[in-house]
């Protein structure tokens, strides 16, 4: 069993075989998942696991390089303001809702939270170590 870190075998994979510029989408729990595009389900009741949870973990074994967001997360102001507060000095960029749907079509993954509250996604693009 590992020690630390990710103990989920699917989310360990996609991250150990993640390369410059793949994106990984962290998703509320009603963001559709496009055909194609694999979805590991975390969800178990709204809320948990919440999405703050779910990327301050990613963030805490992802090299991420930047960051899109929804213009429409902005009305959600407990999201935005603790993204903003862990993505200091990251990149992010904002773009309409519906292209960030579109955008979910290039991710490696989307991992479902249970999250409730209105448009709390995130995709993170990954970077590199060095």
């Amino acid at each position: 069993m590992k020690r630390r870190g990710m103990f989920n075998s699917h989310i360990s994979k996609v991250l150990a075989d993640l390369g410059h510029t793949d994106q990984i989408v962290i998703a509320d729990a009603g963001l559709p998942v496009p055909d194609g595009v694999k979805k590991i389900d975390l969800a178990l009741k709204p809320g948990v696991p919440a999405f703050t949870d779910v990327v301050n973990e990613f963030l805490e074994e992802m090299v991420v390089e930047r960051v899109t967001l929804a213009n429409e997360i902005e009305g959600n102001e407990k999201v935005h303001d603790w993204l903003k507060q862990e993505l200091q000095g990251m990149e992010r960029t904002y773009v309409s809702h519906e292209a960030f749907k579109e955008q979910t079509k290039l991710a490696k993954v989307v991992i479902r939270t249970g999250e409730t509250t209105p448009y709390a996604n995130c995709i993170l693009h990954s970077g590199v170590i060095f």
